[in-house]
């Protein structure tokens, strides 16, 4: 039985449905019809233009990151594929904090909906920080198939691990 980790909060008829699309070699097919639109977004620079197109067409309230980039030390294995930090320092008499958001960069190469997908997140962090209802409708208002578009990158980052195991052993 092949295990799906990134697939465990699943049901287990959903997880048996994608057993037999690994079982048949057609999960890639799967996800390269559902998201033919390769991602453009490959530098840090057309990233930050990215977000903050995002943000202000649905976050004009929001707080602007000050830092938007790509994360090579992000570990999907940690479960982090974005974060959000923000730092305070002290700039003569004043407090001043900077919103950075960081994007894992197995993102530059997987499909452009799931890089709106993670944007989507981490811009919704600016304005809740907890994972909870009002989040995730924020996550929804930015980009309305999130719920859909996060179980499809967990089938890739899937699919991913397939591959690498594949090109391991051959």
């Amino acid at each position: 039985m092949t295990s799906l980790k990134y697939l465990h909060p699943y049901p287990e008829a959903l997880q048996s449905q994608v057993r037999t699309l690994i079982s048949e070699s057609r999960l890639g097919d799967v996800l390269q019809k559902r998201y033919p639109e390769a991602n453009t977004v490959r530098t840090d620079k057309a990233l930050q233009a990215y977000v903050l197109e995002l943000k202000s067409q649905f976050m004009k309230s929001a707080v602007t990151p000050s830092k938007v980039v790509f994360d090579n030390h992000l570990q999907v294995v940690k479960h982090a594929l974005g974060t959000h930090t923000q730092v305070s320092r002290v700039q003569g008499a004043k407090l001043v904090a900077k919103r950075e958001i960081r994007i894992a960069s197995v993102f530059i190469d997987a499909p452009a909906a799931f890089l709106k997908m993670i944007v989507a997140h981490e811009l919704a962090h600016l304005k809740e920080r907890e994972h909870d209802k009002a989040f995730y409708q924020l996550c929804h208002h930015i980009a309305p198939d999130y719920a859909q578009l996060e179980f499809d990158f967990r089938l890739y980052l899937t699919w991913l691990d397939l591959e690498k195991a594949r090109a391991d052993l051959g």
